[in-house]
């Protein structure tokens, strides 16, 4: 999806309805940035708003994400759907990326204090930089299931539902990797659940 294309087809659709960006900012309970932004191409609008702003500019999603008037409406429809799926697909591996960045650098990091812990002489700085490690640890296991409850879905090994848990379920469950062992919202059944990219 192309973000500017999408931006100065918005703003083309609110003027043709005579609307300011203040105007259309309050009937989606936005800010006016919000929608200079848009029209920028800058950031897209929020999924949780995309049907509501497109009653109101008088089109569908599917228009509004190609950027344009469709004439061929089924071919545009599976043409944005799969543009959809591919992008969510390479957020989701940038996340995944991210994560084991975090990892190494959090990793790197506890190893460090607590290499200098050892060849510390002085009571207090070995306190402190023990202190500092379990704080590291603990922000850096934080940030990375973090993103690893947000990249992506978990697909339930029994009824291969995919779903996102909670961050708690995923902070308090045992993991092999990439796979945990999460209770299903489907089918309530708890097995090792695999991380995949896409639903």
């Amino acid at each position: 999806m192309d973000q500017e294309r999408i931006g100065k087809f918005i703003q083309k659709l609110r003027k043709e309805k005579n609307l300011t960006q203040k105007e259309l900012a309050d009937k989606l309970l936005v800010t006016e940035n919000a929608i200079g932004n848009w029209e920028n191409g800058r950031r897209m609008p929020d999924y949780s708003i995309l049907k509501e702003l497109c009653e109101i500019l008088g089109t569908n999603v599917n228009e509004l994400l190609s950027g344009e008037r469709i004439q061929n409406y089924k071919e545009k429809a599976e043409e944005n759907l799969i543009k959809s799926r591919e992008q969510e697909e390479a957020y989701n591996k940038r996340l995944l990326a991210l994560d084991n960045i975090i990892k190494i650098i959090t990793s790197i990091s506890y190893l460090a204090l607590l290499y200098a812990n050892i060849i510390s002489e002085n009571n207090i700085n070995k306190y402190l930089f023990m202190i500092l490690s379990i704080v590291i640890i603990f922000i850096g296991l934080t940030a990375v299931i973090r993103i690893e409850t947000d990249a992506g879905y978990y697909e339930c090994s029994s009824c291969k539902h995919r779903y996102i848990p909670s961050f708690k379920a995923v902070y308090l469950s045992l993991n092999k990797g990439k796979t945990r062992y999460l209770k299903c919202p489907k089918c309530n059944n708890k097995s090792w659940n695999k991380k995949v990219l896409y639903k």
